[in-house]
């Protein structure tokens, strides 16, 4: 019997940012696969994606779901599992949802002795933090049960831009190569190195800077006030390069949203 002969297969992909059209994510740009074995004759596989259930499945039995606490019940939008060329994304590949549908909400958490209901009420669409949260499956759809401080921002509008940070959040439209909002000049992410190997997104150098579009309204103090965030919209700041969510709007521009704490410094001319 004749031994089967190894042989390797590549795949090439987009920046893997969430990208926001009507609230969905719009579907992952087309990878490309090819794969050379003996002979020198092409093989074309497909393969099916590993698909990843969600953690824990609600009995059907159970009518409603009701968050404890500050916690909310968020119905997730759901990744996309092919390209639109039709390939299979194996479940690492896929882009995965950051926003959705709060469908129920706690009641609240007490600070000290004041009680603070919860600021957010069900229909609302939102935003939240990547690996937030224990997801779970209920009457055929996933949802996702989260603290309210992983919600980053609700979404009224069709465009990221227009995203309304909540608590300390900041919404920051990234700055490549020149900024069109400030004369300071950010260098480009390196595409590939001085000797002309490619880079991945993640060894890239990520730019750090950008013009503060939306502050949310602080955090709430111990008297259970909400203590005011020193940056403004219009801002140039500096930020943490690995803090924060990333984003892409429809038109093309790349912004992130963080946390305040993760501002480092203003720019000014």
């Amino acid at each position: 019997m004749a031994a089967l002969q190894p042989f390797s297969c590549g795949v090439v992909g987009a920046r893997s940012f969430p990208l926001f059209e009507g609230l969905r994510l719009a579907p992952t740009a087309a990878r490309t696969s090819s794969c050379a074995g003996a002979r020198g004759m092409a093989l074309k596989r497909s393969f099916s994606g590993l698909v990843v259930k969600a953690a824990t499945v609600i009995a059907p039995k159970y009518t409603s779901i009701q968050p404890v606490g500050d916690r909310v019940l968020v119905k997730i939008k759901s990744s996309e599992e092919q390209t639109s060329g039709g390939i299979l994304l194996p479940t690492t590949a896929q882009t995965k949802p950051q926003s959705g549908e709060v469908v129920a909400v706690g009641e609240g958490r007490t600070i000290g002795k004041i009680e603070i209901k919860i600021g957010i009420e069900a229909g609302k669409q939102v935003v939240y933090s990547k690996y937030a949260g224990t997801e779970l499956e209920f009457h055929g759809s996933n949802h996702l049960l989260l603290k309210e401080d992983d919600l980053i921002g609700i979404l009224e509008t069709d465009d990221i831009k227009d995203l309304k940070p909540l608590n300390d959040r900041v919404l920051i439209k990234v700055c490549f190569k020149t900024c069109c909002s400030f004369s300071y000049v950010v260098a480009e992410a390196e595409e590939k190195t001085a000797g002309g190997l490619l880079l991945t997104q993640a060894t890239k150098e990520k730019p750090s800077v950008g013009t503060v579009i939306a502050v949310g309204p602080g955090n709430l103090d111990p008297e259970g006030n909400r203590t005011p965030l020193k940056l403004e919209a219009g801002s140039n700041v500096m930020f943490s390069k690995y803090a924060g969510s990333e984003f892409k709007s429809s038109d093309g521009a790349e912004f992130i949203v963080l946390r305040a704490s993760d501002v480092m410094a203003s720019l000014s001319s």
